[in-house]
């Protein structure tokens, strides 16, 4: 597979990006190849594409599976497996965002609510024992709302999301007026 200017620089980004985003390079342009594809890949076209080695392709590949951002599908007379990743981006963030909430949210707010709830509390200040309750607090409101945020149809998370300054707006403007009076 022949990548163009444009489609080589969308998946050398998006392995940048993934770096930052604590996802090895080899995974997330792998990802990226397989979302700008207009069909599914076999392994060792995607290792030539990318030129990375063969055993780097498996084991992204398995990462991506885990993460359930890649599925394997079969052609017909080609006994090899075959890739793909979804090409909708709402259904990719909401694949994302889920995953990360059960493997770094979840167990954040598992260890919290067991400080809280320990024997040893009382051997911490007041102001440690506030500021991991308010933390617990904040993580659980969050949660609710990407909870919350998951179940909406792409339309309706777009209306949210441009709604998101108008709120901002009015909330601030009711503060304001309430601070004036």
């Amino acid at each position: 597979m022949n990548l163009t200017p444009i489609s080589e620089r969308f998946i050398l980004h998006w392995g940048e990006m993934g770096a930052r985003w604590g996802v090895n390079r080899s995974v997330a342009q792998i990802h990226a190849l397989l979302f700008l594809s207009d069909r599914p890949l076999a392994a060792d076209e995607i290792a030539e594409t990318l030129s990375v080695a063969r055993s780097n392709v498996s084991m992204s590949l398995k990462e991506l599976l885990s993460w359930r951002l890649a599925k394997i599908t079969h052609q017909m007379g080609d006994r090899r497996d075959h890739f793909e990743t979804s090409k909708d981006v709402w259904e990719l963030f909401k694949i994302i965002v889920e995953g990360r909430k059960q493997r770094e949210v979840a167990p954040t707010l598992a260890v919290l609510n067991e400080f809280l709830e320990s024997t040893d509390l009382d051997q911490e200040t007041p102001g440690v024992v506030a500021r991991i309750g308010q933390t617990r607090e904040f993580i659980q409101v969050l949660t609710a709302w990407i909870t919350e945020m998951l179940r909406q149809e792409p339309e309706t998370l777009m209306k949210i999301l441009k709604m998101g300054a108008k709120v901002s707006n009015l909330v601030r403007g009711t503060t304001e007026e309430k601070a004036q009076q």
